[in-house]
């Protein structure tokens, strides 16, 4: 099975499995996406829920933070992951939106890119999810599923991003980030199939005995 096959059996895969496709972070507009995505660094998505139920139907525009402060701001995220650098980012950005951008979040990559703490991928989810731009969204668990399922042999997110990017449609880049990652995390886990078990894997790879190693991003 060559590159574009492959490409074609995981796109119907993940259409069949994941045809209704939800996001996973709660926000209430695009600020508090952004805010969201931001805090889901090195922190699961449920946590981010759990801690974000009690701010944003309160908080939810960058005034509110910029009035709140940064340590009031870290009293109400104590409970994520390195909260203390993702309070002052909050922060910083709040301050910078409404300074140079009218309170609103800006609509390009680069603009995005430049607030504190928001790297090309939490610009490109902002971008898939918020705006609706074609984006593909790549972190460590994409990564590791695009070299398991032979469609990159990137030694990092930006690579795996441009070759996902060549192979798949661009219609289907907002949706299929969200369906890889949940894909991922209810059959292709990294400690369970190895390479060998999931049906995208044993499809792709039919003849695969032993378990495949990923380089990290």
């Amino acid at each position: 099975m060559n590159e574009v096959q492959r490409t074609k059996k995981i796109l119907k895969i993940l259409n069949k499995t994941y045809p209704n496709i939800t996001v996973p972070l709660k926000s209430r507009n695009i600020f508090t996406l952004l805010i969201s995505v931001l805090l889901s660094a090195q922190c699961t998505d449920v946590n981010v829920n759990n801690v974000t139920k009690n701010i944003y139907p309160k908080y939810y525009k960058p005034q509110h933070f910029k009035k709140l402060g940064r340590n009031k701001i870290e009293k109400l995220i104590k409970k994520i992951g390195i909260f203390r650098i993702k309070a002052k980012s909050i922060f910083n950005l709040s301050k910078i939106l409404i300074e140079k951008h009218g309170g609103k979040v800006p609509k390009t990559f680069e603009e995005l890119e430049k607030l504190p703490g928001v790297g090309h991928k939490t610009a490109s989810v902002v971008m898939s999810q918020g705006f609706g731009h074609p984006a593909f969204p790549v972190d460590t668990h994409i990564h590791r599923l695009a070299q398991r399922w032979g469609l990159t042999n990137g030694k990092n997110v930006i690579q795996t991003e441009k070759d996902l990017k060549r192979l798949f449609p661009k219609k289907s880049w907002n949706n299929l980030h969200l369906q890889i990652i949940y894909y991922g995390r209810e059959y292709c886990k990294a400690r369970n199939c190895y390479g060998i078990t999931c049906k995208i894997c044993t499809s792709c790879y039919p003849n695969r005995k032993k378990p495949i190693e990923t380089k990290k991003a």
